[in-house]
């Protein structure tokens, strides 16, 4: 019979349905087993003391394109595995691998990489799966899009995309040919983000009820308010979805996101990084997809333009963006980056509750990141 693997945390400063409370942690076999030190009675129970630190659940990143110098688009099983390294040290303990619109034999490529990465044994965070961004989105706002691989919506493409069995998320624009039949298909498999778009309100309100769930980096890459024409910002912010955002002090300028903050609170923004293969990595020249991205500090252009490529920003540092913007304390910014995206996605994660899994991001006084624990094993 295998051993069971057994961890205990001993004197954790732990953050448990929205505050914190001084607690051991009992985890059995990846799950969390119970709250007491005496549960641990065998032998081979590795123990770690946290005195003065706080364990929280661990951070959940929806949407990115890479780190470490390594571009989704063009990775390898190897690849994979450095950009999981790096967000275990970031205090990542899952992620999705976001897809940039791309030609449908290279997409196949891309998710069939993914299935066979999920299906290895690695170190470092959780890859869940993937997120398409794209290629049903509008060519007014695709930002760093490849304009000759956006197409209208067309539900045998994504079907053919969804037997790889990794497609967990897809961002489409509401104005897209067919965009609402395609969102009433998939809604109830898939969560839907509306995003890249220059829709009406009426459009992105109908894609709504269609069953679109969230808005893909909110106020980026989308139409803004007009006097007389919400758009889909409006929209956003008008109704109950959940609102990614790229809390990176360039993408958003922090009244926005504060004024995100007064209409949502804290249960419907979802912290995302939307990193590319330059988070990590010195300024230079990076690959996104197709184009070729410099990193200026805290700035991704595509080469050559002012047009934005993704981030070099970390959960980490979003976590302490959130809270210097916002004027707000840990226990009020820690559901942006974890609970919020598990409750979207009906993970076991996002919390410390007896049965969840034990995924926990350890911080010191500083909010930095000290340890990463995945599954119950400390991978950073």
């Amino acid at each position: 019979m295998k051993p069971m693997n057994q961890l205990l945390i001993k004197n954790a400063n732990c953050y448990i349905d929205g505050a914190f409370v001084k607690k051991d942690l009992f985890v059995i076999d990846g799950k969390i087993a119970d709250f007491k030190k005496a549960c641990c009675t065998f032998i081979d129970c590795e123990e770690v003391d946290y005195s003065g630190l706080c364990v929280v659940p661990g951070f959940i990143d929806i949407h990115t394109h890479g780190a470490a110098g390594c571009d989704v688009n063009a990775a390898g099983l190897e690849d994979f595995e450095t950009i999981s390294a790096f967000f275990a040290k970031k205090g990542v303990t899952s992620y999705f691998a976001s897809i940039l619109t791309d030609s449908p034999e290279n997409t196949r490529s891309i998710l069939d990489t993914i299935a066979r990465y999920k299906a290895t044994p690695h170190s470092g965070a959780q890859l869940l799966g993937a997120h398409l961004e794209g290629p049903f989105l509008s060519h007014a706002k695709k930002g760093a899009m490849p304009a000759e691989y956006l197409k209208e919506a067309d539900l045998k493409l994504f079907e053919s995309y969804a037997e790889s069995g990794v497609v967990k998320y897809i961002t489409i624009a509401p104005e897209a040919n067919g965009a609402c039949n395609l969102i009433e298909s998939i809604a109830s498999r898939v969560p839907v983000a509306i995003g890249h778009s220059a829709a009406t309100y009426e459009q992105s309100i109908m894609a709504i009820a269609s069953g679109a769930r969230v808005s893909t980096h909110t106020f980026n890459a989308m139409e803004g308010i007009d006097r007389v024409e919400p758009h889909i910002l409006g929209a956003a912010l008008e109704s109950e979805i959940y609102n990614e955002i790229i809390a990176d002090d360039a993408h958003v300028h922090p009244a926005n996101i504060r004024l995100l903050y007064r209409l949502k609170g804290n249960q419907k923004i979802i912290a995302i990084t939307d990193s590319i293969a330059a988070a990590g990595m010195p300024d230079g020249t990076y690959r996104l997809g197709a184009n070729e991205v410099d990193l200026q500090g805290l700035n991704c252009f595509v080469k050559g333009t002012k047009t934005r490529a993704g981030s070099a920003l970390t959960m980490e540092a979003a976590l302490k963006n959130l809270m210097k913007f916002l004027d707000i304390s840990l226990e009020e910014a820690l559901p942006m980056v974890s609970q919020n995206a598990a409750d979207l996605f009906g993970f076991n994660k996002g919390y410390i509750r007896i049965g969840y899994d034990a995924d926990f991001t350890v911080l010191d006084k500083d909010f930095n990141v000290v340890h990463t624990i995945i599954d119950g094993v400390v991978q950073f």
